[in-house]
């Protein structure tokens, strides 16, 4: 009687899955129990069963492990996983404007990453707030006006990201609009009758108790103050037919200010425009100026309370990420190891992302230095001049605004570097000599 010949070295390996396969159904499960043969060792491995789940395309029969969290590399590759390798795109921030029977709507371009390429938007309008929505064709356009609608009734719109397959990657915050014969309309389902010109409002969050600054063509148009759940709202009024840049920054409680988030929008006389769905980026500041290697150092700053923050960490010799909650009162912070970094400057980010779809932007970029010894953060001066937006910098933002008023009438007196009542290349002389970066 014959069994077959035994398995030679050669193809051991078919041999031990099948025995392998047979002793996990048998079992159920393991312990950590060391396994080895001629051929192969495995260190402690941990097995569990479960069951399967199943769809039209797919089955999963358990799970040996979960991926970790972070960045793993070698001398010959890098593997990035975890939250952090997972691509995502940021929502748009809409604007609705009421006409008669109709809402114009426009929105912002989102930004796609780790993959992600935002290709086409779709609008979904509903007649009750949070839908169902009934979505228009996919179109490239970052406008849309939506027609045939009913005059003193409220309708509600959110914007959808598709990817160049169709694909939802990123949906706006709900914006409400009240479309009128005569002017009106706005935000949260009120109407709004505006005298002498156009309005906008603007609403969003940003962090609790933070002080908000709108401006409008790069000069200060309102402050106000989010509440205790980062919610702010404010509106604009008397503005003339056009179309305007508006920007908004907020500070915080430790005295932080933001990186810029900025739109253009479209103002008729008469009529008011809701921009909804602006997501301020959060504040961040470290505590040290200087970090000895080895030793640690704290990221820290506020955002949208229970936020997700995830911290980017840039050396010449390696790349660090790490993931936190912001608290109740929107504050966040995470303690770095510097084993792994090496010397000389270190560069920082931080991303807040909130209940799994408002991505917002980065931001401001804040830097140390490892060396051999640590220094607590010094007091910052800000420049003495062409520091437009009061973040004690001389940056791409001040350029920005500067470049705005090139060759027109009455420039603001805090822009006119060069006091001669025009802006031109004097005065671009003088920001190169304040410019910080």
């Amino acid at each position: 009687m014959s069994f077959g010949s035994f398995p030679t070295r050669r193809n051991l390996f078919p041999w031990l899955g099948v025995l392998g396969i047979a002793l996990f159904i048998a079992a159920g499960s393991a312990s950590a129990d060391e396994f080895t043969s001629a051929n192969y060792r495995s260190l402690n491995p941990v097995m569990s069963a479960g069951g399967y789940g199943a769809s039209a395309s797919f089955k999963l029969y358990g799970e040996i492990s979960g991926t970790a969290v972070g960045t793993s590399s070698s001398a010959s590759f890098t593997e990035t996983a975890g939250f952090f390798a997972f691509p995502y795109a940021t929502t748009p921030v809409v604007s609705a404007t009421v006409g008669n029977a109709q809402v114009a709507l426009s929105w912002t371009a989102s930004q796609g990453f780790l993959g992600w390429n935002p290709t086409n938007y779709t609008v979904g309008e509903a007649a009750v707030s949070g839908g169902p929505y009934a979505y228009t064709s996919p179109t490239s356009s970052l406008s849309s006006t939506i027609t045939g609608l009913t005059n003193g009734t409220v309708y509600y719109f959110i914007v959808r990201v598709l990817d160049g397959v169709g694909n939802v990657i990123a949906t706006s915050t709900q914006v409400s609009a009240t479309p009128a014969s005569s002017g009106g309309g706005g935000g949260g389902g009120g109407s709004i009758t505006t005298v002498g010109g156009g309005s906008v409002v603007l609403s969003g969050r940003a962090y609790p108790g933070s002080s908000v600054t709108v401006l409008k063509d790069a000069q200060v148009a309102a402050i106000t103050t989010a509440d205790s759940k980062a919610n702010f709202q404010v509106m604009i009024s008397g503005l003339s037919t056009g179309d305007y840049i508006f920007s908004l920054y907020s500070e915080d409680t430790a005295g932080n200010r933001s990186s810029m988030v900025s739109f253009p929008t479209a103002v008729t006389s008469g009529n008011t425009t809701t921009v909804g769905g602006i997501f301020i980026a959060p504040t961040i500041d470290v505590d040290k100026s200087e970090v000895a290697k080895g030793e640690t150092f704290t990221v820290l700053g506020y955002s949208i309370p229970n936020a997700d923050i995830v911290i980017y960490v840039n050396s010449a010799s390696q790349n660090l990420s790490a993931q936190t909650v912001a608290d109740g009162f929107g504050l966040y912070q995470h303690v770095f190891d510097t084993s792994s970094l090496s010397l000389g400057e270190v560069s920082i980010l931080a991303r807040a992302y909130y209940q799994n779809s408002n991505f917002g932007n980065l931001s401001k970029l804040i830097k140390l230095i490892e060396g051999t010894k640590s220094k607590p953060k010094e007091i910052s001066i800000c420049p003495d001049r062409g520091d437009f937006n009061n973040d004690c910098l001389v940056d791409i933002i001040d350029l920005s605004i500067l470049i705005f008023w090139i060759d027109q009438p009455a420039p603001p007196i805090g822009l006119d570097l060069h006091k001669d009542g025009i802006i031109d290349i004097a005065d671009f002389s003088v920001l190169t000599y304040y410019w910080t970066g």
